[in-house]
């Protein structure tokens, strides 16, 4: 039995010896190629305990959760043969309740551009919804609906206790089946995938639950009940679950939520650049170009928003444009390496950093090259317009 042989394995390999430490082995001492005690051996009575306490522990939660996770309808203004406005029915999606207030918390691109939203219980009953707060660069927005008999709401757990190998459980309403539960391990931890308004969300989660359409804005659960995640996209030729899919992290929730409540929106760092990710390629062509590159990785300051952050803390943009590789290039301006010792070396990674490191308000310290030679500035964030 494939389950039996799993457990057998995962005991095996998660089992301690009392009273033993590891110390420090002289070179000389041979570390033998077998272990001299064999892992404890289950008998089939305990393997089918393992297992019915590990189905036990799934129905549990999802006995625990399911009632808080809802459908997702919305009707959009399309146009008809004589371009006039005639609403439509748009996508379908799910989310789950957050509080005692009423909030939804689901994807932002499950109700982008929603003319209505309703919101189905798991017992079926239809309830209209207010669109709270919306955040496309986290693919996260905030529904409300009446208080009246909601069920409890599902507790957030800490994304950053996470471990590769971890069961969680994903419910949702995939093509329109409410109340779906799916299973997997946690795949990868620390993905970054593109938001929907072409941004990048770091802390993403990999998992091989499936995931399919219709389970967007559903939460990703630990075996203790708690939302880890939401989940939010997946990489398929056919748009099916392949076994990779991604969850937006929890603690990007507990980020991003609360402020969408308080005043609709998230108020995102910001630098205020313009920029051109270097690589060995581009920095032999602005050498050749005479400006001084002492590095083969890095940003490439081509310009600053006026006002912003970098313009206040004196950082420099492009003094002069050339031609390189078919395209107009303003160079000469600070290449940007690090922030706060973290190496900096393209928009993705510069972008997942100030979102998942920093706050408006924040003072980083960038790292910089200017006519050959490193320097430091100290620039406070202030929120993206």
């Amino acid at each position: 039995m494939i389950l039996a042989a799993f457990l057998v394995l995962a005991v095996a390999l998660g089992c301690s010896l009392p009273g033993l430490s590891l110390t420090a082995l002289e070179s000389s001492v041979e570390i033998p190629l077998t272990p001299t005690v064999a892992p404890p051996q289950l008998t089939p009575v305990d393997e089918v305990q393992l297992a019915n306490a590990l189905e036990a522990q799934v129905v549990g939660v999802y006995d625990q959760a399911a009632a808080a996770v809802v459908n997702i309808s919305t009707r959009v203004i399309g146009y008809d043969f004589f371009m006039r406005p005639v609403p439509q029915e748009g996508g379908t999606g799910s989310g789950f309740i957050y509080d005692d207030q009423g909030h939804v918390v689901t994807n932002y691109h499950v109700v982008e551009n929603a003319e209505s939203v309703s919101v189905s219980l798991a017992d079926g009953e239809v309830l209209p919804a207010e669109l709270v707060g919306v955040d496309p660069s986290t693919d996260l927005a905030v529904l409300r609906i009446s208080t009246d008999g909601l069920p409890s709401p599902i507790a957030l757990g800490d994304s950053d206790q996470l471990r590769v190998g971890q069961f969680v459980l994903a419910i949702g309403n995939p093509f329109g089946q409410e109340g779906t539960l799916t299973m997997g391990v946690i795949s990868a931890l620390g993905r970054v995938i593109e938001s929907p308004d072409g941004r990048f969300i770091g802390e993403a989660i990999q998992t091989d639950a499936s995931i399919n359409p219709g389970n967007s804005g559903g939460p990703l659960l630990d075996l203790q009940g708690r939302v880890i995640g939401v989940t939010s996209q997946i990489i398929s030729p056919v748009r099916g679950s392949t076994g990779i899919g991604f969850a937006v992290s929890s603690n990007a929730v507990r980020r991003v939520v609360p402020q969408l409540i308080a005043y609709g929106r998230y108020p995102h760092p910001w630098l205020g650049i313009y920029l051109l990710e270097l690589n060995s390629e581009w920095a032999n062509a602005l050498r050749e170009a005479g400006m001084d590159v002492p590095v083969e990785e890095g940003i490439l300051i081509t310009d600053v928003y006026p006002n912003s952050p970098v313009d206040q803390a004196g950082i420099l943009g492009g003094d002069r444009e050339v031609l390189l590789r078919n395209v107009t290039v303003p160079i000469g301006g600070d290449i940007l390496v690090a922030i706060d010792d973290e190496q900096i070396s393209s928009f993705e990674e510069l972008t997942v950093y100030l979102e998942t490191e920093t706050v408006v308000g924040d003072t980083v310290d960038m790292i910089l090259y200017r006519g050959g030679q490193e320097l430091t500035i100290s620039v406070t964030l202030a929120e993206r317009p």
